[in-house]
């Protein structure tokens, strides 16, 4: 757990785009004591700017695409042989506490609930605007709660912090997962919800909201299998009304799709900026002649072979905005040559064409980062649904999903310069029995939301038998074993109060 000096270095960060480019360029302010902190609203509002901070990809340490992609049947670790040896070990599951991928996580995450304690311990003595004061406090509430959401996800039962503590107070054992489920994750959701607003205008754009709050709430729930609770809160992010499925599918992972109506929370990236708050996700995914990219995160041919096909070979329109595949185009134009990856394929969502972003500064991206998308609401309210029996109620759900896909011809001229969707492609499904709308759903998650960083968590709470046949193919893998990944060696040796 990461510990709070007695001095914070806070800078404005990644809660905006497009309006807010001059939030984005302000200078470090440098460093104040504790005495001298938390004392005015601008203050407030730079320290919950920076809570947002290891959420974002703007440096190397937030690893999130190698748990829920790599860990995961969707990909391989890619890259040069050797390279990233610590990723490769993850995708083998030959870790071990001392795995730079596991140390860097975990830092980042506990981070995240430091500073988010500080905003929730010190900002309600500020002497500020009482609605402003409100809101910064259901950010912090909604961050931590997603900071300890991918903690328990990841690790497991960890130590549970809800207060700013010194280093003498950090001999803490773990919580169950149960419990902070209970204690932190729930109780800050739902506090948040009270406290944020539904939209924001100009230079807050990108902030948490209310809508995003319900959504990771309804997550939250469907976690932990309270189907009637997961159900109920996802149609309740429906209700707002500010949450649509953008017409074409790939609109999600260009600039035009940013903030979008489909997007209920997103990581900001802007590019060109001092200090940095670019995307470096855009340079770890692209392949490396003309691009100077690391190749890494490569879709398996099992993920590819999951996407539906008409009897005519007409393959669901989702493959090829997700996927660098021979015999089309790549995000520049040129032909996709099998040999830029070891698997022959490589993942398109988070990289940019050098157009937007050119070779010399590649790391430097500017896509968000879409946590939660409003197709994955969706999902999880047909999920739930279908879980309590309401199979007739989780039907239209996953039909809007799929319609969406197939109607992404009608809105893509370069799927179809006619505007027709091919015959038989990704119909309506209908009369399904309660097992086999549960696989039509597991299958619409994946196909829908690959490379969105999801599916080893899916894997792990679909359960073992699902896991195990999932990931046959890694030999190494045993659902009892890497159910969690392992607390980092760094915290096993500070904290003493750990079990294991």
């Amino acid at each position: 757990m990461k510990r709070i000096h007695t001095s914070v270095l806070l800078m404005a960060l990644l809660t905006c785009t497009g309006g807010c480019r001059d939030y984005l360029n302000e200078e470090l302010l440098g460093n104040y004591s504790d005495g001298t902190f938390f004392q005015t609203e601008a203050q407030a509002v730079l320290a919950i700017n920076a809570a947002y901070t290891p959420l974002t990809f703007a440096s190397d340490r937030n690893r999130l695409w190698v748990f829920g992609d790599v860990a995961s049947d969707d990909a391989a670790k890619g890259g040069d042989p050797g390279d990233q040896a610590d990723i490769g070990l993850v995708d083998d599951f030959q870790i071990f506490p001392s795995n730079g991928v596991i140390e860097s996580q975990w830092g980042e995450l506990y981070e995240g609930i430091a500073r988010c304690n500080q905003v929730l311990a010190r900002v309600p003595a500020i002497a500020m605007n009482a609605d402003l004061k409100n809101r910064i406090l259901g950010e912090a509430r909604f961050l931590r709660a997603v900071y300890y959401f991918y903690l328990v996800n990841i690790y497991g039962p960890v130590p549970l912090l809800l207060e700013p503590k010194n280093a003498d107070q950090l001999q803490i054992t773990q919580s169950p997962v149960n419990g902070i489920y209970e204690q932190a994750i729930e109780p800050d959701l739902q506090e948040a919800i009270k406290n944020l607003p539904a939209s924001y205008e100009g230079a807050n754009v990108g902030r948490a909201t209310k809508g995003a709050a319900t959504a990771m709430l309804a997550k939250t729930y469907l976690y932990q299998q309270k189907w009637q609770q997961a159900a109920a809160t996802a149609a309740q992010v429906q209700a707002i009304g500010n949450y649509s499925l953008l017409p074409v599918y790939a609109q999600n992972f260009r600039q035009e799709g940013k903030n979008s109506p489909e997007s209920v929370f997103a990581v900001q990236h802007l590019t060109g900026q001092v200090p940095f708050t670019g995307n470096r996700l855009n340079q770890w995914f692209a392949p490396r002649p003309g691009e100077n990219g690391y190749f890494f995160n490569v879709p398996t041919q099992n993920f590819v072979d999951e996407f539906e096909k008409t009897t005519a070979g007409v393959v669901d329109p989702r493959l090829d905005y997700t996927v660098g595949r021979p015999g089309r185009p790549w995000i520049n134009g040129e032909p996709f040559d099998a040999f830029w990856s070891p698997t022959g394929y490589l993942n398109k969502k988070h990289v940019q064409p050098l157009a937007e972003i050119p070779a010399s500064t590649k790391g430097d991206g500017n896509l968000n980062y879409v946590m939660i998308r409003f197709a994955d609401v969706l999902l999880m309210q047909a999920e739930a649904l279908n879980e309590l029996g309401r199979g007739a109620e989780a039907l239209p759900l996953l039909n809007r999903v799929r319609r969406r896909a197939r109607e992404s011809y009608l809105f893509d001229r370069g799927l179809s310069p006619t505007a027709t969707v091919p015959a038989g492609l990704l119909p309506d499904l209908a009369n399904l029995s309660q097992s086999a709308l549960r696989d039509a759903i597991r299958h619409e998650r994946r196909v829908e939301l690959g490379f969105e960083f999801h599916r080893y968590f899916d894997l792990m709470r679909y359960g073992k038998e699902y896991a195990q046949a999932a990931l046959r193919d890694k030999s190494s893998f045993s659902y009892e074993r890497n159910r969690y990944f392992p607390i980092p060696q760094s915290e096993r040796d500070t904290n003493k109060a750990l079990r294991f």
